[in-house]
């Protein structure tokens, strides 16, 4: 009887798994640099009144990505701006990739570069449907979170399916005027 007590204890006593950040939540960090390849962190790329952070696969191979930002770049950026937040994108593409990508399709908005997948993994994110030899090991789950200035996590959009993405109406819904 000792014994599975103790055994239930030790159970009830073990750390939960690491899981996606809610709502309420302190965002984690995120350090990653910029298209230039400068280091930047979120503290010193919110906005007024907070950050739009958009976690994505690849704007190098991925049409659904692309897709996505291409579309908050046309019918987003400059409400959230207006809003007094920081529209922030990541992927574990290189500054070179997002450099070409930006350029391309006029993005303002700073795309972040974490090819390691540090941040990625901070946040939990990290898709883990690809091995290590895929191009595709270390891309995230697509998410996005609405983070306040004080860095609490006020919003999160996600899909299950990575083909499918929140909606802009749904983004700008998401984030106080």
């Amino acid at each position: 009887m000792i014994r599975h007590t103790l055994l239930a204890l030790a159970v009830l006593s073990a750390p939960a798994a690491a899981a996606i950040p809610a709502v309420g939540d302190p965002a984690p960090a995120v350090d990653a640099v910029d298209t230039a390849g400068k280091a930047r962190t979120l503290a010193e790329l919110n906005g007024p009144k907070g950050t739009v952070l958009m976690f994505f696969r690849s704007a190098a191979w991925c049409p659904y990505c692309k897709a996505q930002l291409i579309d908050m770049n046309s019918n987003a950026a400059a409400a959230i701006k207006a809003r007094g937040y920081a529209l922030v994108g990541l992927s574990y593409d290189s500054p070179d990739v997002l450099a070409k990508f930006a350029a391309e399709r006029k993005v303002g908005w700073t795309l972040l570069s974490d090819p390691q997948s540090k941040v990625i993994d901070r946040w939990q994110l990290r898709d883990p449907a690809y091995a290590p030899d895929s191009r595709a090991y270390g891309v995230p789950t697509p998410a996005i979170f609405v983070i306040d200035r004080r860095g609490r996590i006020t919003a999160r959009l996600m899909e299950a399916d990575y083909k499918k993405r929140p909606q802009v109406q749904a983004v700008l819904a998401a984030i106080p005027k």
